[in-house]
């Protein structure tokens, strides 16, 4: 709920006002996003009133028409209207109609603000929630909005504001229009369940009773290419002033919902009457069973795991939990790509400190500790400070732990910050390719690295192989800048596409050198990538590398195949791709490990989950 009618934009009030009399709410929400009285005042507007919120009342037509198109309740905005009123009474007032956002990234409220003449008509009136999919049409599960070109992550994107196009109401086909055509109304969420955990502040994703696509095994919904559910609705913070739990995951199914769909912060959502409450709890992370891939110790089966240890640095409370992560679910892979490996000194900024040599033993350290094996690692630390994005100071990278009973740098040669390693062509006939620098980074230099983390790559070789394998550990640029996919710009904005596309130019044209050298050789590129396997940076990565998404070698169900929660969207920003050879070994595994997307928030250890793959790397 917000505190004052600031912000009005293009729909501020002029000085010189018309007057539209005794129309309907459905007449003055109209059947698109901005209603055609905006700007207006309107007299003699009568009301059921559904609900109250601390800054106002939602109030619903006593005469409905027939078009599912225009929301029948409109919310009155004024701290004191409610305060001889009670849910029941039908009132008449006269209003502004005003249009409202906080943010010009969000889509229009409409709403009477500054009411006079309020009148009760009559109490005790009989209110009844509309139950969503039964009372209404199930919430479109595919496509969000008209102007989304069929596919929300559509290049380029932001092409078109939903508030300037204004375009009529689908609520069969599209969920923004959905939620748009029940903005105000009283409505109840029938089996509501979980399907992320909540915020900080209690804000619950959920679905209910009506069908839903994506679901995956846990409860949560997983997005897929051209469909990122449309049909989650976040319920937002209780109109009677208490707070919903933040304890909640994945999974969890909660008691029946009954609130307001209003569009606040960026969202629709349901305000509920009071704060949820968890029926039947899921088991949560505790439901993740450690990894069934079994390394052997020598090449003929060597695990690697790829894992997002989220601002590791040595006084990181949660190292010890990583490690514990690594050892227990993970069963300590011989091989480890690690991102957002920070310095030594973590977020201090401006000390000079740019190597993590100290991070990465106290986490092998820690590792041993838990019962795992005496990991050695691999760097390349960046030369100059905060070039690389993430926490100030910070200085994230890429890294590699390995096993040194098994795996050993192949030709090593260690890579500075500046350094752009290349491929050697290899000496004698059937002589592999080896690395300029190993460990090395990959152009350095290159702009499509400004403020983003270079990929560390290496050679290696497995005990008791014959040729070596390669390594490209990644960490694409953020989504930093992106857009609510409920907001108004359409496609909504993908923050960061372009950047990831020329760095995926940039990885894939290297990888495809190693294999212009050796058609044959292994290679494996993992890490978080920061994007979806079915938008633009992925597919040129595929397309100029050759590499083959694991998820689609190993047959994961699409469902199944997610990193990482945010928003509505169970999702994979996380990917392991691999070579031809690799692609085509029958021997190759690969799992996701939930242990953090399924836990409540406070569980989680890393915002994204670790992957473990099995590999036959004998050469």
């Amino acid at each position: 709920m917000k505190a004052s009618p600031t912000a009005l934009g293009i729909f501020a009030i002029a000085s010189l006002q018309s007057l539209a009399s005794a129309l309907t709410i459905a007449e003055i929400n109209g059947n698109k996003y901005i209603s055609p009285y905006a700007g207006q005042t309107v007299t003699n507007v009568t009301g059921l009133l559904i609900a109250k919120g601390p800054n106002g009342v939602f109030i619903r037509s006593t005469t409905p028409d027939k078009d599912i198109a225009t929301s029948e309740a409109i919310y009155v905005f004024d701290r004191n209207v409610g305060a001889n009123l009670t849910v029941g009474d039908i009132i008449s007032l006269d209003a502004n109609v005003l249009e409202y956002r906080s943010n010009t990234a969000y889509l229009y409220l409409t709403e009477l603000s500054t009411p006079k003449n309020v009148q009760v008509l009559s109490s005790g009136n009989k209110v009844k929630a509309l139950v969503i999919g039964k009372d209404t049409v199930d919430p479109p599960n595919v496509q969000y909005s008209s102007l989304d070109g069929g596919d929300i992550y559509n290049v380029p994107n932001g092409v078109a504001n939903i508030s300037e196009v204004n375009p009529v109401l689908q609520p069969k086909k599209f969920g923004l229009d959905f939620w748009e055509s029940l903005s105000g109304e009283l409505v109840t969420v029938r089996k509501p369940s979980v399907i992320k955990q909540p915020n900080n502040y209690g804000d619950t994703w959920v679905v209910g009773d009506w069908k839903a696509t994506g679901k995956n095994k846990q409860g949560g919904i997983t997005m897929t290419d051209k469909d990122s559910n449309p049909e989650a609705i976040v319920i937002g913070s209780p109109l009677d002033g208490t707070k919903n739990p933040n304890t909640s995951k994945m999974g969890d199914e909660l008691e029946e919902i009954t609130g307001v769909v209003q569009h606040a912060f960026g969202f629709y959502s349901i305000l509920p009457l009071t704060a949820v409450t968890v029926k039947k709890p899921s088991k949560g992370a505790a439901a993740q069973k450690p990894t069934s891939l079994e390394s052997k110790g020598q090449c003929k089966a060597i695990t690697l795991g790829s894992y997002n240890v989220e601002n590791l640095s040595p006084s990181s409370a949660h190292l010890p939990l990583v490690a514990g992560h690594i050892v227990t679910y993970l069963k300590s892979p011989d091989f480890l790509f690690l991102q957002e490996v920070q310095d030594n000194s973590g977020p201090t900024n401006n000390d000079g400190i740019t190597s993590a040599n100290l991070t990465l033993s106290a986490l092998a350290a820690s590792i041993k500790a838990a019962g795992g094996p005496a990991y050695e690692f691999a760097e390349v630390a960046p030369s100059t400070p905060n070039l690389d994005g993430g926490q100030p100071g910070g200085n994230i990278r890429p890294a590699y732990l390995y096993n040194p009973a098994i795996i050993s740098l192949y030709k090593p040669n260690q890579g500075q910050g500046d350094d752009a390693t290349s491929v050697v062509k290899g000496s004698g006939k059937n002589a592999s390719p080896s690395l300029s620098f190993n460990p090395g980074r990959i152009e350095p230099a290159n702009p499509a690295w400004t403020a983003s983390r270079k990929p560390v790559v290496g050679a290696w070789l497995a005990k008791g192989a014959t040729k070596p394998f390669y390594t490209v550990n990644v960490h694409f640029g953020s989504k930093g800048g992106g857009s609510s996919l409920h907001g108004d710009r359409r496609p909504p904005i993908n923050g960061g596409v372009a950047d990831r596309i020329a760095q995926a130019n940039v990885t894939a044209t290297f990888i495809s050198q190693i294999l212009k050298e050796d058609p044959k050789a292994a290679v494996i590129s993992a890490g978080d990538f920061n994007e979806f396997s079915f938008v633009q940076p992925m597919k040129t990565f595929a397309q100029i590398s050759k590499m083959k998404d694991l998820d689609e070698v190993a047959n994961i169900k699409p469902t199944e195949r997610y990193t990482y929660a945010f928003d509505m969207n169970a999702q994979a920003l996380d990917h392991m791709f691999v070579s031809p050879s690799l692609a085509a070994s029958s021997k190759s595994g690969f799992e996701h490990i939930h242990v953090n997307t399924w836990g409540s928030y406070s569980e989680m250890v890393s915002d994204h989950d670790p992957s473990v793959a099995l590999f036959d790397l004998c050469g």
